[in-house]
């Protein structure tokens, strides 16, 4: 196999085992495109799954060997047979979720929750961004302007999950939002939150998140603030929240869940009816990507501070394992650049 038919990418063969390895180099199928990855991000789901946690592994969604990485941007370098010449050379980013198009999720728009979707680097076996290069159907597309660049462009995935956890916040200026969880989404949903004027509150459990939060201008601390809420958003992975989310609440709130804890949660629904609180779980960015890409293309919300370092396929198990690269900053995210 000559090296022009080849790509490295980072495949995880095991729980806490990976290697960077040379694969077969895409090719795109009818109505897909190749696209060459300039940046990639990595996030608690691929962890869980590097560790071997993550319940896809285990429901048999999801099977060693696989290629992680569904945060993404690059360059569309390739056709497949359909797809529109007009990608050729655009600068993009793309849906995880990549549903059956035929069933009827599917067809009322709602392919993030389609029975028989595959999920780019997560479910199915679709190989992940962790790579020099990725094969993505056209459809899942999205177009990224000038004002969007790749750092920016892998930041609109986790950006659409906290956009829709604020859009179903209801959030209305001068209101008070507490965002249990100030990770990458927590913080992305503050930063949403405060562009549509709400008054924004971080409640986190280490000194050295809620500082980073702090120094991004917001409201930051370890016990519930005596405060009334019109929102709260869960962006945790504590089983003990979800429950104390609707204890915090102002009666007649919204409550959203956007974080997945590690074991169920307890949640009496009682407090629910008596407070007349409205709940909203989020599964998926796919329906708020093209309204992130805009709000980052405006320059309305900018989560660059959020990233620490970038760092190269090859660096990527020790990040998996919990080490911070060398000279990262106080940001949650770390990001790759297949290229190094």
């Amino acid at each position: 196999m000559s090296p022009q038919s080849t790509v490295r990418a980072f495949v995880v063969t095991g729980p806490g085992e990976a290697v960077v390895r040379e694969v077969p180099a895409p090719v795109p199928g009818p109505g897909e495109v190749v696209v060459d990855v300039e940046r990639a991000g990595v996030c608690g789901t691929d962890v869980e799954f590097f560790t071997g946690e993550m319940q896809y592994l285990h429901d048999g969604h999801a099977r060693f060997p696989m290629r992680l990485g569904h945060e993404w941007a690059g360059t569309v370098t390739a056709l497949g047979e359909g797809a529109d010449p007009a990608w050729l050379g655009r600068a993009v980013t793309g849906d995880t979720m990549l549903g059956c198009r035929r069933c009827p999720r599917c067809r009322a728009g709602n392919q993030h929750v389609c029975e028989f979707r595959e999920e780019i680097g997560i479910r199915g076996g679709r190989p992940g961004a962790l790579a020099e290069r990725i094969a993505v159907p056209a459809t899942a597309l999205h177009a990224l302007p000038a004002t969007v660049d790749p750092v920016l462009g892998a930041l609109v995935e986790p950006g659409g999950n906290a956009l829709r956890a604020v859009e179903a916040a209801r959030l209305s200026a001068g209101e008070q939002v507490l965002i249990l969880g100030p990770g990458t989404i927590g913080l992305l949903a503050a930063l949403f939150a405060r562009a549509r004027g709400a008054r924004v509150h971080l409640l986190g459990r280490t000194e050295q998140s809620l500082d980073f939060a702090r120094s991004l201008g917001f409201l930051a601390q370890t016990s519930v603030p005596e405060e009334s809420f019109a929102a709260v958003i869960d962006a945790s992975n504590a089983a003990e929240l979800p429950a104390r989310a609707v204890e915090v609440v102002e009666p007649a709130g919204r409550v959203v869940y956007v974080g997945i804890a590690g074991s169920p949660s307890v949640l009496d629904t009682r407090a629910l009816v008596l407070k007349d609180v409205t709940a909203v779980g989020v599964l998926s960015a796919s329906p708020g990507l093209a309204r992130t890409i805009q709000r980052y293309a405006d320059a309305s919300v900018d989560p660059r501070p959020l990233v620490a370092a970038t760092v190269g396929l090859g660096e990527v198990s020790e990040v998996l394992a919990g080490r911070r690269p060398p000279g990262a900053g106080q940001g949650p995210k770390i990001h790759v650049d297949p290229r190094r």
